[in-house]
């Protein structure tokens, strides 16, 4: 949430309503051919230390971006126009562009351009221009911030301050909401209904809307038998969706389908290829019959066993702070018995998962997926071959290591337009493609968490309200902070 409250990007797009909200730009316009767009900057802006945001910062921005991190290689010119202009030059007709830009966090040229090495930087004193930036307080498991002095919306600094308190895990987490130590909190809650909400009725509340990436099993294509598409599909075959998101996430959210897309997504689906999915249906007997013709054998002990003759046996790596994914990864294994697979569930914490999945060690695991405002960094993640990266280099994205030249075309076509019923039938291709070659195993789509007391505050987003979700750590967070009010 610190993020948010500190830095803002120029447009936030919120995924419930699907449509950019402007912020620190007021207006923008795309090239009609894809290859640009330029943005307004909003008048009035200053950084937290009274110096004014001009088109330099944004300039900045993506030099300092380019540099530390990487990304937009599409880019191939960012220029400040005037004080409150700027444009991006791209390299190729890249739609995308628009919302890939525009949601950057924009940073002070003035101060960071004076850091000998930002990437080392710990910026303990945080310049920026959103609307809770100085910090007043921080330890190791709580920091504090309060107000920017210089909000270029200061009626809408309702809050004295905020307090973040960084839990372990879950478990943690749950008991300082029940407990009424903490008024917002956006992490899974079992039962959240009796747990929480009957404690208060009045004052409690939840909003869990389906419209996060999907959360997919994701196998390491670089290992064999992973590489193997009828593999990945006999396996997807034997998951039982239904026990997954009814038992593993209480029934919070419902069974993926053979496009991968989330909720988010649904105006985009293909209906005609989701009635005819197979292979995200259970259907452990065609899953035995796939494994037996494709050449892993059962053993008389009734184990399958690989090409090289070793078991067909491997791992599932969760962070063991994710108590629902932990479930999700529990039932999954006692679903591979059923096939004479052996699924190891291994749990440590998320950053020894992480480093597994990002230098590619890891042979199976619980991902979470790209999200924009379209489906193309969706499909992109999961099957360009230009995010693959070689195993022991960081992957950022796409940690199977899956490209697929058709789909790689496919997405290319996709960026290059910007026309809505040209994008309809290219994201059809791609989830046609999707369907047949099973880059990762969709499992559902995930809800985007979050529960709050309105005892000391009002103005929460809701499911009749949905100027933002209630996540505390996504882009439409700063809409939240904004809208509080304290409750009279």
């Amino acid at each position: 949430m610190t993020k948010q409250s500190v830095f803002e990007p120029l447009l936030i797009v919120n995924a419930v309503k699907g449509e950019p909200v402007p912020w620190l730009g007021t207006s923008w316009k795309a090239d009609e051919d894809g290859m640009g767009v330029t943005f307004t900057l909003r008048d009035g802006v200053k950084w937290s230390d009274g110096q004014p945001l001009t088109a330099d910062d944004v300039v900045y921005s993506f030099e300092l971006q380019k540099e530390i991190q990487g990304g937009f290689d599409y880019l191939a010119n960012v220029s400040a126009v005037d004080a409150h202009t700027v444009r991006f030059d791209f390299n190729k007709p890249y739609a995308p562009g628009l919302y890939e830009v525009g949601q950057q966090v924009i940073a002070p040229k003035h101060v960071w351009s004076q850091i000998a090495d930002p990437a080392k930087a710990t910026n303990d004193n945080p310049v920026g221009t959103g609307p809770y930036t100085q910090v007043s307080n921080f330890q190791a498991q709580s920091f504090e911030v309060e107000k920017n002095p210089n909000y270029w919306q200061p009626e809408k600094q309702q809050l004295t301050g905020i307090r973040m308190l960084a839990f372990a895990g879950n478990s943690g987490a749950n008991l300082a909401l029940q407990n009424g130590d903490v008024d917002w909190s956006d992490q899974f809650i079992p039962n959240v209904q009796k747990t929480f909400i009957d404690k208060d009725p009045a004052h409690r509340h939840f909003w869990y809307p389906t419209t996060g990436g999907t959360i997919n099993w994701q196998l390491n294509t670089t290992k064999a038998p992973f590489n193997d598409p009828i593999v990945r599909k006999a396996l997807s075959m034997a998951v039982d969706r239904d026990q997954v998101t009814s038992l593993g996430m209480s029934g919070y959210t419902h069974p993926a389908d053979c496009t991968g897309l989330s909720d988010a997504y649904n105006s985009w689906r293909d209906q005609s290829i989701v009635d005819k999915c197979d292979w995200t249906k259970l259907n452990v007997d065609k899953a035995n019959q796939m494994l037996d013709d494709a050449g892993y054998k059962k053993g008389t002990d009734g184990i399958r066993t690989l090409k090289d003759g070793k078991p067909f046996q491997f791992k599932f790596s969760v962070g063991s702070a994710s108590s629902d994914w932990l479930s999700v990864g529990q039932i999954i294994s006692k679903n591979m018995e059923k096939l004479g697979v052996k699924l190891e569930v291994n749990s440590p914490d998320w950053s020894q998962v992480v480093s597994g999945y990002t230098d590619g060690s890891f042979d199976s695991g619980i991902v979470w997926s790209n999200s924009g405002a379209t489906p193309y960094e969706f499909y992109r993640g999961v099957m360009s071959q230009k995010v693959v990266v070689p195993v022991g280099e960081k992957a950022n994205e796409n940690y199977h290591r899956f490209g697929d030249p058709e789909a790689t075309a496919t997405l290319d076509k996709l960026a290059a337009t910007a026309d809505p019923a040209a994008q309809k039938t290219v994201v059809d291709t791609l989830q046609a493609r999707f369907n047949d070659v099973a880059p990762v195993i969709p499992l559902f789509s995930s809800p985007e968490w979050g529960a709050y007391t309105d005892q000391r505050f009002t103005g929460w987003p809701s499911k009749d309200n949905p100027y933002a979700t209630l996540s505390a750590r996504s882009a439409t967070t700063v809409l939240v902070l904004t809208s509080l009010k304290p409750a009279k």
